[in-house]
């Protein structure tokens, strides 16, 4: 057994996994085989959670029944809405009141009891209820929160349509819910990220899935995962109240030693193939509000940090100003991810179970040696 020290467990290969590729050198994502650009510009949120958790993308009529089964589910229990609503009138951070209610979502989930942890078509029937029920959480903390009553699920909407819906009470126009859709397929999954192998300790336990979904949520929930993009709109926005030249400002920051948000990650040495898509999509939605200062202000960002940095963009670089551009708050940004995640988790936890050991790393102990017990009495 090696006693090669890998601190976070970097490069260690811990699983087999058929869901998501990363060529990080290349700057490619794949999920089972198809790239994230066909999926992102071609494929529904639905079709890429069929095709994950299937291993196959479906025809029209299987999509149709996926997507109605789905629909069906997005309504919430009253009692999570009133836990919902205590912690809204509480102020209780965003990701740690959908981290609440999903816990309590399998107190009213049909298959959570008296089946065996990993029984695939319970854990299919859970993992739909909780992707369609986890935009209605978010939606109504969000409107709660805001001194607004929740808007009750449409089934006729696509899922991106619905939580647009019921986050703003209007159905959004096309161009809204098909960068939406795109930005949830974009994050639906990302090989064995924090939050994700989180899912997948818990599951190799044999707890259930709202457990495990539920471990995922809490580890997404820190700033070096899914806080990123947060991060970097309250960035942008500071760059704007500034007044200064966008690259000026991060080179004072630089010069402060302050870190700038949305650049660099664990897996890509170059462009995350994502950033590209959602770049595309932030100047599409400036271009059709009459404003792109933003994703001009991001841009000129990219290009110094990309020249005098060597450092690429993330995920979390446009994905902020891509949300900001559509009207949703920034603390719910990291809510939104889970929403989408929850799928790819979902799918790694269906495999953990398939073929589970438990995971059960180990640490070089570095503490004291040979240590000389004394009485209580006896110590001064």
């Amino acid at each position: 057994m090696s006693d090669e020290l890998k601190k976070g467990l970097e490069g260690v290969l811990v699983a087999e996994s058929g869901l998501s590729y990363i060529d990080g050198d290349e700057g490619r994502l794949v999920y089972r085989g198809y790239t994230i650009e066909d999926l992102a510009r071609g494929a529904s949120y639905e079709e890429v959670l069929y095709l994950l958790w299937h291993g196959e993308l479906p025809t029209e009529t299987e999509l149709d029944e996926f997507a109605g089964d789905m629909a069906a589910e997005r309504a919430v229990d009253d009692d999570v809405i009133d836990t919902v609503r205590d912690l809204a009138a509480a102020d209780e951070v965003p990701m740690a009141a959908v981290r609440t209610a999903v816990s309590e979502l399998s107190a009213f989930d049909a298959d959570a009891d008296g089946e065996e942890p990993t029984d695939r078509e319970a854990n299919l029937a859970k993992g739909k209820r909780l992707t369609a029920k986890l935009p209605t959480v978010i939606a109504a903390f969000t409107r709660l929160r805001d001194g607004e009553e929740p808007v009750e699920p449409r089934e006729d909407l696509s899922h991106a349509g619905n939580f647009l819906y019921m986050l703003n009470g209007e159905v959004p126009d096309d161009v809204m819910e098909e960068v939406f859709d795109q930005a949830l397929v974009l994050h639906a999954d990302h090989g064995l990220n924090a939050s994700t192998f989180s899912a997948m300790v818990t599951s190799s336990t044999l707890a259930d899935l709202h457990s495990a979904v539920t471990s995922a949520i809490g580890t997404l929930s820190g700033s070096l995962h899914g806080g990123a993009n947060q991060n970097v709109m309250e960035m942008l926005k500071e760059v704007d109240e500034s007044g200064k030249d966008p690259v000026q400002w991060v080179e004072d920051a630089l010069d402060n030693g302050d870190r700038v948000a949305g650049f660099g990650h664990r897996v890509y040495n170059v462009k995350d193939p994502r950033a590209k898509i959602l770049s595309e999509q932030s100047e599409e939605l400036g271009e059709a509000a009459g404003d792109t200062k933003w994703y001009e202000m991001s841009v000129a960002i990219e290009e110094y940090m990309q020249e005098e940095k060597g450092l690429a963009p993330n995920v979390d670089f446009y994905s902020a100003t891509t949300y900001y551009q559509m009207g949703i708050p920034t603390d719910i940004y990291t809510p939104i991810f889970a929403m989408s995640r929850v799928g790819g988790w979902i799918a790694h936890v269906l495999e953990q179970y398939e073929d589970n050991r438990l995971i059960r790393p180990r640490a070089r102990y570095v503490g004291p040696k040979d240590q000389t017990f004394t009485l209580i009495d006896e110590r001064e």
